[in-house]
């Protein structure tokens, strides 16, 4: 039974899902929450490999051989070809792709350069699209589903994250693009964060800029990765009729915005 055909809530055993990003953060809350209901996993990292070993040592702990990890660095295409082959060796199979890694930092007009661009883009843009292009096959023998995690400034863009806004409005059209693609067997779709976690050692967000923002958000709290977290395991298990969609996890902040 392929994937997207399990029965809405049903834990779904020895299904096999990639997941980027995966050792901390929003990638992490992502990953309990897919093995929780019965999904084996391939957690990717790039940098963060103490975090990553401690998650997987903690997954496998609660089921044996549920988990392997496996290193790349996103941002090269010969890596993404070879993260691709193994991620289908780990357990023989793939039936589903989180495209979650993400760079995230203020780039403003007149200071941009091709650091940068080479950054947000390849991370954001250009390995969801390599990862999914090379994973294709396996996703169809399967009948898998991808997710990816996009942004809701996609529509309404930050000001000082001139190259963020492009990568992940890209990454937007690369869902529905892949939804057209790979149907009808698999399934493609997003979830757009609002303020989820706070960026890390980024001052282009203060207190008193992070306090405004929160004031306006209609639920009156941040997200948490639990939040995002059940949006995805909706999307890649239980949404057998639903492709093409983004879906904006945000508290509400994005019709205020």
């Amino acid at each position: 039974m392929a994937l997207q055909q399990e029965t809405a809530g049903q834990v779904v055993e020895q299904r096999v899902v990639l997941i980027t990003g995966a050792a901390r953060r929003v990638g992490a809350g992502i990953a309990r929450l897919l093995h929780a209901r019965g999904v084996r996993l391939v957690l990717h990292y790039r940098g963060s490999r103490g975090e990553a070993e401690a998650l997987a040592a903690e997954l496998n702990g609660q089921r044996p051989d549920s988990v392997r990890l496996l290193q790349a660095d996103l941002l090269d295409t010969q890596g993404l070809q070879q993260l691709a082959a193994q991620a289908i060796a780990a357990f023989g199979r793939l039936d589903g792709l989180v495209n979650n890694a993400s760079s995230f930092f203020p780039t403003e007009l007149g200071e941009i350069d091709e650091l940068a661009w080479h950054d947000l883009m390849g991370s954001n843009l250009k390995a969801p699209l390599f990862l999914s292009q090379a994973l294709a096959p396996a996703l169809r023998r399967s009948g898998g589903a991808i997710v990816g995690i996009s942004d809701i400034h996609v529509e309404r863009p930050m000001k000082r994250h001139v190259v963020y806004n492009l990568a992940k409005a890209g990454h937007a059209q690369l869902i529905r693009s892949l939804a057209l693609e790979l149907a009808p067997e698999v399934r493609v779709n997003g979830v757009a964060p609002g303020v989820n976690l706070w960026p890390e050692d980024d001052a282009s967000f203060d207190a008193a800029e992070r306090a405004a923002i929160e004031a306006t958000i209609p639920l009156q709290r941040t997200g948490q990765p639990d939040d995002i977290a059940r949006a995805v395991a909706f999307l890649l298990l239980d949404a057998s009729y639903v492709t093409g969609q983004i879906l904006a996890v945000d508290g509400g902040r994005s019709i205020v915005l």
